[in-house]
């Protein structure tokens, strides 16, 4: 007899299939790619910034017609003139002139756009491998030392069959499916030649840099952290010597098999696995069923129509004064409306420009209407991209945060202050960003932030940090940096709130006063007979 389970689960299969094969019937004369976009946007599968993830529904199509579940239009052949590569910057390998340098002036940052011909070039003349672009995702490191380019490091999603990795991390099958993602592999290490010499321990310290910042890279540019670093090593070549300096862990060998294309290869070289675990819990996160639904708790779904819009003080009243970047000739979409519509997405989860096109692009037209675009007509991705990257986007931080806000209840909250510095924000010779932000204690959302001016400090941003809020009745907790007099006085005879603030050595006649006035007497919520932990901590 034939479980129930089973019997449900092979029904939602084959009405799966069907829906496909109608989506391709009704999508005559398109390319695959359109199909993917169909099929992703019809099953609601995302990436986790919320993008479609249609190259992943893509390889699905791709294997349901391999298997002859279904039948895809055939491939259209498109001429692609060959870019050529861009010559090599003779100061990028070049070791001729090499000033002597401080290690504390190492630092890695992410590749960037305009920089990409010149990396691919790096890698093809110095790299045994070169340059082949792996499939998935792909985020490219570049290590100065002082002026001077030392080092390439590449990363890309991680390999599906690992044996040694699988067993060091014990997760199943149904794990592994879902949590993958958060594991990415080091394809290309190159140390330029040259450059190693004047340095001791050079390739683990890049290495190690670059292992600081990967998570925070990856989540900015795939929508989602990374727990766990691998790699092979080519004992034939390579030792592994920076991965062991680096605190990176042997789990064992590859079996000898490589994958060419759609199908697997023996080739008999075994490669050693290297893995590095980026959290002490990396383990036991990647082995919950559960974790990377966990982790993607936003929400795609957002009531357009619950949303404040109109009137006095709604949104579209907010983003109705905001500096309009574009040439006032040829506009065809409203300021207002792009705004309105790019803030509910990111509010709905969307965490990159083209999730928020997407988002845009499947908005029903009465509710694009109701966020003042127009009802038959919507904004084409390219024109989201270019309006988004010419705005002001400390104007439209400020404001959009006061609107937010004035929808808080501060009466009775606590509201911390708090100031952090942007880690991978240091770009060249300007200095890392510092913001100070004003976060609700009882559900952590940040309410308002500024930048701290590079002249200046914290305790100077508070009042410019609260000038939009309405803080009447709340209780500001800050740090010893925020005791001041000034921001005392401000918060109770301006604000109309109370503060809790830390006193520590840097005051010492403040420190003294309130030692003097004998507060271990005092118990605020329970009293020093009564059992608890309160009462252990104030015997």
């Amino acid at each position: 007899m034939i479980p129930r389970a089973l019997t449900t689960f092979e029904g939602l299969v084959a009405q799966a299939l069907s829906q496909i094969r109608r989506i391709i019937r009704e999508c005559e004369g398109l390319s695959r790619s359109k199909i993917s976009h169909r099929v992703s946007r019809y099953f609601g599968w995302r990436c986790a910034n919320g993008a479609l993830a249609v190259q992943s529904t893509m390889g699905l199509l791709c294997r349901l017609e391999r298997d002859g579940q279904i039948r895809l239009p055939p491939l259209r052949s498109r001429f692609r003139p060959i870019r050529p590569r861009a010559p090599v910057i003779a100061p990028v390998a070049s070791s001729a002139f090499e000033p002597p340098v401080l290690l504390a002036d190492l630092y890695v940052r992410p590749l960037r756009l305009e920089e990409r011909d010149s990396y691919r070039a790096l890698l093809e003349r110095h790299h045994y491998l070169g340059w082949r672009k792996p499939p998935g995702n792909v985020l490219g490191h570049v290590a100065f030392l002082g002026s001077k380019v030392v080092a390439l490091i590449g990363w890309a999603t991680a390999t599906l069959h690992n044996r040694a990795r699988d067993a060091w991390i014990g997760w199943g099958a149904a794990a592994r499916s879902r949590n993958l993602r958060y594991v990415a592999t080091n394809v290309r290490f190159l140390m330029l030649p040259g450059t190693g010499e004047s340095v001791e321990n050079l390739a683990s310290r890049v290495l190690g840099a670059s292992l600081r910042r990967l998570s925070r890279d990856w989540q900015a540019l795939h929508g989602h952290p990374i727990l766990l670093a691998e790699t092979f090593v080519d004992p034939s070549r390579y030792l592994g010597t920076c991965y062991r300096a680096s605190n990176w862990i042997f789990v064992g060998q590859t079996s000898g098999w490589s994958r060419r294309g759609k199908s697997y290869s023996f080739h008999g070289q075994s490669k050693a696995v290297y893995v590095y675990p980026l959290h002490r819990r990396t383990r036991e996160w990647l082995s919950l069923p559960a974790f990377a639904s966990a982790r993607e708790g936003n929400s795609m779904e957002l009531d357009v129509s619950r949303l404040p819009l109109e009137g006095e003080g709604g949104l579209l009243d907010v983003l109705r004064d905001i500096t309009d970047p574009r040439h006032r000739r040829g506009v065809r979409h409203k300021a207002q409306a792009i705004l309105a519509m790019a803030v509910t997405a990111v509010v709905a989860g969307m965490k990159s420009v083209c999730a928020i096109a997407q988002w845009i692009e499947d908005l029903a037209p009465e509710h694009r209407e109701r966020l003042g675009g127009n009802r038959y007509r919507k904004p084409s991705r390219s024109t989201i991209r270019r309006f988004l990257s010419a705005l002001d986007v400390s104007e439209l931080d400020r404001k959009v945060g006061a609107w937010l806000a004035r929808r808080v209840d501060f009466e009775g909250q606590g509201l911390a202050l708090d100031g952090k510095t942007l880690r991978g924000s240091r770009d060249g010779g300007s200095a890392a960003v510092h913001l100070v932000s004003a976060v609700l204690h009882r559900g952590a959302e940040v309410v308002a932030q500024t930048k701290v001016h590079e002249k200046s400090n914290e305790i100077t941003s508070v009042e410019p940090l609260l000038a939009g809020l309405d803080v009447a009745g709340a209780t500001i907790t800050g740090d010893a940096m925020f005791a001041q007099t000034a921001i005392a006085e401000h918060l109770v005879t301006e604000k109309k709130a109370d503060y809790v603030f830390t006193v520590k050595d840097n005051q010492p006649g403040l420190r003294q006063a309130i030692e003097n006035m004998g507060l271990e007497s005092f118990s605020p919520s329970v009293h020093p007979d009564e059992p608890g932990p309160r009462a252990e901590r104030n015997p």
